[in-house]
């Protein structure tokens, strides 16, 4: 009896530790997630569609290509890594997509958030009805941010694709991207090198 009582506890105990946060019970957020980027993000985001590997294949085989857009932070440079060894970091994406690293940080500075507004504009031709696909890594927040705020700002065509690059290379073949130029610009500006 004393075991069945204390397995039953171990049980409990198990359930308990289980993450609070798994992918079921994730509740969409009403504003933007500004808690640490990588973890289980909602199963949805209201506004836009939530979209597979095989959806994103589909809609880049349509007549109406959509604007792929990777958010991904880029790889640092470890801490150990040896002195006067070159540094040549690849960003493996989806094909064709534009790559504008933490686009989807929250906070994200008032310039850099204007400027994904005007390049997601210049990228759609101003057409906010044109679908978007927006991602990063597979429980990536940033994706989901960057997501909301296109949503907020009334872009109707949103896909979001949590799976992200992680998800698209499992099936299909993946292009090493490097950063938007205009998006590299700007950050080089404001860090003021």
């Amino acid at each position: 009896m004393i075991g069945r009582v204390a397995a039953s506890c171990a049980a409990l105990l198990c359930l308990a530790a289980a993450p609070a946060d798994s992918p079921v019970n994730v509740p969409e957020p009403e504003g933007l997630y500004a808690g640490p980027p990588k973890g289980y993000t909602p199963p949805t985001l209201k506004g836009a569609t939530v979209v597979d590997a095989a959806s994103v294949a589909a809609l880049m085989a349509g007549p109406d290509r959509p604007v792929l857009i990777d958010v991904a932070a880029p790889d640092r440079k470890p801490s150990n890594f040896p002195a006067g060894r070159l540094w040549l970091p690849v960003h493996p994406s989806v094909p064709g997509a534009v790559w504008m690293p933490e686009a989807g940080a929250e906070p994200l500075a008032p310039e850099r958030e204007a400027l994904f507004y005007h390049r997601v504009a210049e990228l759609t031709g101003n057409d906010k009805a044109k679908p978007i696909v927006v991602f990063c890594h597979v429980e990536c927040w940033g994706s989901w941010n960057a997501a909301k705020r296109l949503v907020r700002k009334g872009y109707t065509g949103i896909r979001w694709f949590p799976e992200g690059v992680e998800g698209w290379q499992e099936k299909h073949e993946t292009a090493n991207l490097r950063v938007d130029p205009a998006w590299k610009a700007a950050s080089e500006t404001q860090a003021g090198r």
